[in-house]
């Protein structure tokens, strides 16, 4: 069974240092009050397991303007100029990562697999100092898992028991993320009675959430 936790509660659990992945494409099934909260609370040299940097205001983006982050690792940076110049000045450090790779890594971490192998990357600077693994003539990349301490998930439902439900494309990276991480602290827009949430439509069973943000009037 989860505990309920205000926001102020949840970002308290986060130590400095921490490592955290974060939901959300562009910031769509982003968890923005936590977000929000942990922008504010001073915490610093996180690092943040993300798909991309968003914009300034909108996914990671508050994090990184409130330069609570020492690493980002994620597959685009793109539309963030924040992340982009604080690159360039060297007080944050960027791993860019194929976003299928991304994706498969934190899986990996997720199910407890050694690693991934992948064509994506031979060839080119994403290769170098890592393992070539061939399999049947073929050559791939062995990537490791990618875990973490802290997951931050985005959910349009949450029962009593901690079930989660995801609304359309703000699914993305959540129910991935909801494995990988020792903790798991959910932000639904609703809380509803057990047998709200049709049995197939339970993307994260409850037995994977720690935590759920209360909501608010």
């Amino acid at each position: 069974m989860y505990q309920a936790l205000t926001v102020e509660e949840a970002v308290a659990l986060i130590p400095d240092g921490a490592r955290v992945m974060l939901s959300g494409f562009m910031g769509v099934g982003t968890p923005d009050r936590t977000v929000a909260a942990l922008a504010a609370s001073g915490r610093r040299d996180l690092t943040v397991i993300v798909n991309d940097a968003a914009r300034p205001d909108r996914g990671v983006g508050p994090l990184v303007k409130a330069r609570c982050l020492r690493k980002f690792i994620g597959s685009h940076i793109g539309l963030n100029p924040d992340v982009q110049a604080q690159m360039r000045d060297g007080t944050l450090e960027v791993e860019l990562v194929p976003q299928g790779t991304l994706v498969e890594r934190i899986r990996a971490a997720g199910v407890g697999l050694g690693g991934v192998l992948t064509p994506t990357g031979l060839g080119t600077r994403v290769a170098e100092g890592k393992q070539v693994i061939e399999v049947e003539g073929k050559p791939y990349l062995l990537e490791p898992p990618l875990g973490a301490d802290f997951a931050l998930i985005a959910a349009r439902s949450c029962d009593y028991v901690g079930n989660l439900t995801y609304m359309l494309t703000a699914t993305n990276f959540n129910p991935i993320m909801a494995l990988a991480a020792k903790v798991v602290i959910a932000e639904p827009e609703e809380i509803v009675p057990v047998g709200m949430i049709p049995p197939d439509a339970v993307k994260t069973p409850g037995a994977l959430v720690d935590h759920v943000i209360r909501r608010v009037a």
